[in-house]
């Protein structure tokens, strides 16, 4: 088969495994992300994620990751959901993306299925699939294969939104490349303007140490007093930048089932959410990326905003008596 003859039957592969948009790059270095990383790294912004100063050069060359790789299949698998989870008695939120099952074993167990088929019409190929995992620059090979642009929240945007998990397969297939495409962010500033704990220093640039989601999640010790306030009731994650972003009101729901939500985080209260025990959380979060924090990150979670909403009023209450 040639190239373009590959290229069309692994594209509408993705599109009949559920994928929403699938490019292809050629497997080289990044260039231009090399000094972006480094920078980053040298600024702390990655805070206590030091995993990320792992593998510096298999992050920027593919080929140092994957022996004999030529191409890199990139792919988006869409999970905005059809309604947000809203309750009358719960203040508490989580992102979107942890309201159903772990998107790592989700998408990779279909990007798993769609391998099997797509060897078994082609023929054998060497490969590896990534979801999120190990050192790849999911964002940079979606940018170069023209699957969206980089939005000034970091996050890869499209005319479709931003709602969606990146994965790859990285293989040794000789394949037609795509091309990059416009920034279509123009002067918005949405996502910087609304980041409440001021998060997104600079257009693209994340300070991830002052992220919500990096407190809640990727943090193991004590929130630091910075977030004092500053949560807005997220105790995992955060949809704050996309919720604003203007594109994302093309978002379209998914088809996904394993995305559905839980039951028990569209009818938990408040109270029952502080007073959750281990029985309930490894019931309700078994199958899903919320486990990653643990019952005991949580609960820090949820204790921090309390304690925020308690300093908030104190301090509304003593500027009250004051005037």
């Amino acid at each position: 088969m040639t190239a373009g003859e590959l290229t069309k039957i692994i594209k509408d592969k993705a599109l009949k495994f559920g994928f929403s948009d699938c490019g292809i790059s050629k497997a080289d270095f990044l260039e231009e992300e090399a000094p972006r990383l480094e920078n980053y790294l040298k600024k702390n912004y990655h805070g206590e994620m030091t995993f990320l100063e792992n593998h510096f050069d298999k992050r920027l060359d593919p080929r140092l990751l994957v022996e004999g790789c030529k191409s890199v299949i990139s792919l988006k698998y869409n999970y905005y959901p059809e309604n947000k989870i809203v309750t009358e008695n719960s203040t508490f939120k989580i992102a979107k993306y942890a309201y159903g099952e772990d998107y790592h074993e989700v998408v990779k167990s279909v990007l798993r299925e769609m391998v099997v088929e797509l060897q078994e019409e082609i023929g054998e190929f060497s490969f590896r699939i990534f979801t999120d995992s190990a050192p790849v620059m999911e964002k940079a090979w979606a940018r170069k294969s023209g699957l969206g642009w980089i939005g000034k929240n970091s996050l890869l945007v499209s005319k479709k939104g931003s709602f969606f998990v990146l994965s790859e397969i990285i293989c040794d297939l000789e394949l037609e490349y795509d091309s990059g495409i416009k920034d279509f962010c123009g002067t918005c500033r949405k996502c910087i303007d609304t980041c409440p704990t001021g998060a997104i220093v600079d257009n693209k640039i994340i300070n991830g140490s002052k992220c919500i989601s990096y407190a809640t999640i990727e943090l193991r010790g004590e929130i630091p007093d910075y977030f004092n306030g500053k949560l807005e009731n997220w105790m995992f994650g955060c949809d704050i930048c996309q919720d604003v972003c203007p594109w994302n009101r093309f978002s379209l729901a998914h088809n996904e089932p394993r995305f559905s939500p839980n039951e028990h985080l569209q009818n938990f209260d408040t109270i029952e959410w502080k007073d959750i025990t281990q029985e309930l959380f490894s019931e309700i979060f078994r199958k899903s990326a919320v486990k990653r924090t643990k019952l005991a990150g949580l609960k820090r979670n949820i204790s921090f905003i309390n304690n925020g909403i308690k300093n908030i009023k104190n301090i509304k209450n003593i500027k009250n008596k004051e005037e």
